[in-house]
C-alpha cells in the first residue's frame, strides 16, 4: 500500500508538471500576423484628429485607426485584441525593426528612401499637400499667399516648399504643433495652414471647427499613405494588401472616409490600387 501511495503521488506531480508546462509554454502574445493570439500591437499617431487620435477617455479614433482595425480583423484579431502604440514620425522605422509593433498606419507616406528600411502595404489613401483657410478667406490660389502669414510645424518642409516654389513673399510662421497652427488660424494670427489635406480635413472636421475653415484644394504634392511592416515580412504584407482590397470592395473604405473627413467636405481621391504609387 505504501508503494501504491507513492506512485499515486508521483503520478499526480507529473500531471501537474505537464499541465503547468502546457499553460506556460508562451506568453500568449502572438503577433505572427496569422491571428489566434491574445493581442496585436499596431502603431498609430495619437495627436491627429480624423486620422489617429487618442480621445480623452482613452479610446482611439480616425481614418488610420479604422483602416488598421479592419486589417487587424482580417489577420484574425478583434478590436479588443489590439494594443495601440504611439509611433511618432521620427521613430516609425525603428519601431518596426525592433518589433515594437506588427504594422504601422500613421500618415506614413511611401517614399523610395523609406522603402529601403521597411516594406509597405497599400497605398490606402492618396493625399495632397494643401492649404486650410478660414471659410470666408479670399485665398484661392497659392500665389494669393504672397504677403500672407503661412503656418506649419517646426521641422516640416511644407511651408518652405510653398515659399520657394509658389509664393516667395509669404511670411512663414512655425509652431510646435498643428493644433497651435489651427488655433492661430482661428484667431487671425496666421492666414493659412499647410500640410497634407487629410490632416487638415481631420482638424476642420472637429466639432468646434465645423463650418469655420475650408480646404483650398490646391493639390501641391502627392502623398501615398501606406501601411509599414518590418522589412522582409512578406507574409504579413500580402495579408495586409488582401485586407485593403477587401475593405475597398466592401465599401468599408468609403464609409471610413465619410465618417472621419465628411464634415470638412474633404474631396478625397478614389481608393488607390495596391502598388499604384502616384508621383
Amino acid at each position: 500500500m505504501k508503494f501504491r501511495k507513492v506512485s499515486a503521488a508521483a503520478t499526480t506531480a507529473l500531471v501537474l508538471s505537464l499541465t503547468a508546462t502546457a499553460c506556460g509554454g508562451g506568453d500568449g502574445d502572438s503577433e505572427s500576423g496569422s491571428g489566434g493570439g491574445d493581442k496585436i500591437k499596431i502603431g498609430i499617431k495619437y495627436d491627429q484628429p480624423g486620422l489617429g487620435l487618442k480621445e480623452p477617455g482613452g479610446s482611439f479614433s480616425g481614418f488610420d485607426v479604422d483602416v488598421a482595425t479592419y486589417v487587424a480583423k482580417e489577420l484574425g484579431y478583434e478590436a479588443d485584441q489590439i494594443e495601440w502604440v504611439e509611433t511618432k514620425s521620427a521613430d516609425r522605422e525603428n519601431a518596426l525593426s525592433r518589433g515594437d509593433v506588427k504594422f504601422i498606419a500613421a500618415t506614413y507616406s511611401i517614399t523610395d528612401e523609406r522603402k529601403e528600411k521597411v516594406d509597405f502595404g497599400g497605398p490606402y489613401l492618396l493625399a495632397h499637400q494643401d492649404l486650410l483657410v478660414k471659410a470666408d478667406s479670399d485665398i484661392k490660389e497659392g500665389t494669393d499667399l504672397n504677403g500672407k502669414k503661412l503656418c506649419s510645424v517646426t521641422g516640416s518642409t511644407s511651408a518652405q516648399n510653398v515659399k520657394d516654389e509658389i509664393a516667395p513673399d509669404a511670411q512663414l510662421k512655425q509652431y510646435g504643433t498643428y493644433s497651435e497652427c489651427i488655433a492661430g488660424l482661428q484667431s487671425g494670427a496666421v492666414d493659412a495652414v499647410t500640410t497634407d489635406d487629410s490632416i487638415l480635413a481631420g482638424f476642420a472636421a472637429q466639432e468646434q471647427y465645423k463650418g469655420k475653415f475650408k480646404l483650398a484644394g490646391l493639390k501641391l504634392s502627392n502623398e501615398n499613405y501606406g501601411i509599414g511592416v518590418k522589412k522582409g515580412d512578406s507574409e504579413t504584407l500580402n495579408k495586409i494588401n488582401e485586407a485593403l482590397e477587401k475593405m475597398v470592395s466592401e465599401k468599408a473604405w468609403d464609409k471610413a472616409v465619410q465618417d472621419n473627413f465628411g464634415p470638412a467636405n474633404y474631396k478625397n481621391e478614389p481608393a488607390p490600387k495596391i502598388g499604384q504609387i502616384v508621383q
